[in-house]
């Protein structure tokens, strides 16, 4: 890793229910359950090629290689402290086909049609934002839905491209995906039964001409707290394939 941040500075805790550890710094960007999420997402094979865009630590792909043993994939990630955490998680958790790569993740360093699967929390923070006083988290929060070309470009013909975004960023999310992209479909997340959904999960097969679908979608808490369902998803690493 680089010299901006001590290895006293990270937590040690646990993904899955406890079948992936997992390393993250104390400061900046943390992981919520959108990587969780997303990596339940993803319709990977054992041998196939996966990117995850913006991989941060690696909590996506270790959820990924948990689910999915055999899968191959790449962590694309400009931060150095951060593509270097990755790639430690990867080899404490013994996935020996998943790497790490420091770049920009609107231009991945890989040549055309290189992977089966691509997916990524891209950024969606307009240029009216207000800034992140953390750098980290301030790039984390840079970019949109330019993100959107360049991962379609490394993209297999019907592969699949998965997003989890803002509600508020589906027109432009949509939009950027139709330039090369098809079949869209659409799950959202609601905070609680009858509520808005805030975010939502995007995902699209390249080339595809199937018509675009809205799911239902899941209810992420209730009274109890994290709904039975979620929990399948969120603890015991189940596939939530469309």
């Amino acid at each position: 890793m680089g010299q901006g941040k001590e290895m006293g500075e990270t937590t040690s805790g646990f993904l899955l229910g406890g079948r992936v550890t997992y390393r993250q710094f104390r400061a900046g960007h943390r992981s919520g359950f959108e990587p969780v999420l997303l990596a339940a997402c993803v319709p990977a094979l054992a041998g196939e090629w996966v990117l995850e865009a913006g991989t941060g630590a690696g909590a996506g792909l270790l959820c990924l290689g948990a689910r999915v043993p055999g899968v191959r994939g790449a962590g694309v990630e400009q931060d150095a402290d951060l593509a270097g955490l990755a790639e430690e998680n990867f080899r404490n958790n013994e996935l020996d086909g998943i790497f790490s790569v420091r770049a920009n993740a609107t231009r991945p360093p890989f040549g055309p049609e290189a992977f089966d699967h691509v997916f990524a929390n891209p950024p969606w923070f307009g240029a009216a934002s207000t800034p992140s006083p953390d750098p980290v988290r301030a790039l984390a929060h840079h970019a949109g839905a330019d993100w959107i070309p360049g991962l379609v470009s490394v993209l297999r013909p019907k592969g699949t491209i998965t997003l989890i975004l803002p509600a508020a960023a589906l027109s432009a999310t949509a939009a950027a995906l139709r330039a090369g992209c098809g079949g869209v479909t659409l799950f959202p997340l609601w905070p609680r039964a009858g509520m808005a959904a805030k975010m939502v999960i995007m995902c699209a097969r390249k080339g595809s001409k199937s018509p675009d679908r809205v799911l239902p979608g899941l209810v992420l808490h209730d009274a109890q707290g994290i709904t039975a369902e979620a929990q399948g998803f969120l603890r015991e690493g189940k596939a939530l394939l469309f």
